[in-house]
């Protein structure tokens, strides 16, 4: 097989053998790749910082006949998130869009507007502010991969939510009007679901970075819980997120 090169995301890497690493990359030209680099601990020519979560890389890797794993042969880096300073709670913020990628993305198959969105988010969270790009993220994550619902109507009785009060529950996959809300779900702001229209309409460059942490984490809230249901598991990230209040 010939060597391929793509454009790539690094999401994850786990140690193999003495000096090689476990790779997962998000690929433009095939989607989710993993791969194996041989000596990545001690070859700085072919990989350098190149392998650090979500760096932006030209990645060459080559597929193995009858192997599940790649051989990824070299990545120069394009963009690094580490050219800004990484504080704990920005490191989590990147570890948890890297979590997200791995567990909804499945393997070889191309999404060139993940991949944008990615790039974009990534670059938004160099600064103080990372729950705004957080939510953006995770709610086009969840409108990509098919998970968001209307959040116009009740998904019960189908009844506008338009000026009315709209709830949520873990086991519930949209919104449900007063009447029939179920027990222990939690409210939804007029705010916050207004926020989420505007997200799905404006650029991340673009939005308003006073958005309120009060005003998206109703709708973060929501997201995860959605996300959660279709993973069927626990983000470790989230209960992390939580901590720091992001």
């Amino acid at each position: 097989m010939s060597l391929k090169q793509s454009e790539a995301i690094v999401l994850r890497t786990y140690p193999f053998r003495e000096s090689d690493l476990l790779v997962t990359v998000f690929t433009r030209l095939e989607g989710k790749v993993r791969g194996v680099a041989r000596a990545a601990k001690k070859s700085r020519r072919r990989f350098g910082g190149a392998l650090e979560p979500l760096t932006q890389v030209k990645a060459t890797y080559e597929d193995r006949e009858r192997q599940e794993l790649a051989r990824l042969d070299a990545c120069e880096v394009l963009e690094s998130p580490l050219t800004s300073e990484v504080t704990y709670p920005r490191a989590v913020a990147l570890e948890h869009v890297a979590e997200l990628l791995d567990e909804l993305l499945p393997d070889r198959e191309v999404n060139d507007a993940v991949y944008r969105l990615v790039v974009s988010v990534v670059r938004q969270l160099r600064g103080d502010e990372l729950s705004l790009p957080l939510t953006y993220f995770e709610l086009w994550m969840a409108c990509l991969m098919g998970y968001l619902p209307d959040l116009s109507g009740c998904i019960v009785c189908g009844c506008a939510l338009n000026g009315t009060r709209a709830y949520f529950h873990a086991l519930c996959d949209g919104l449900m009007c007063p009447q029939h809300k179920r027990l222990a779900s939690s409210e939804m702001s007029a705010a916050s679901r207004q926020l989420a229209t505007h997200m799905l309409h404006t650029p991340l460059a673009s939005l308003n970075a006073g958005v309120s942490r009060r005003r998206s984490g109703d709708l973060r809230k929501f997201l995860l819980q959605i996300i959660e249901r279709h993973i069927e598991k626990k983000l470790v990230t989230r209960t992390m997120l939580e901590r720091l209040s992001l």
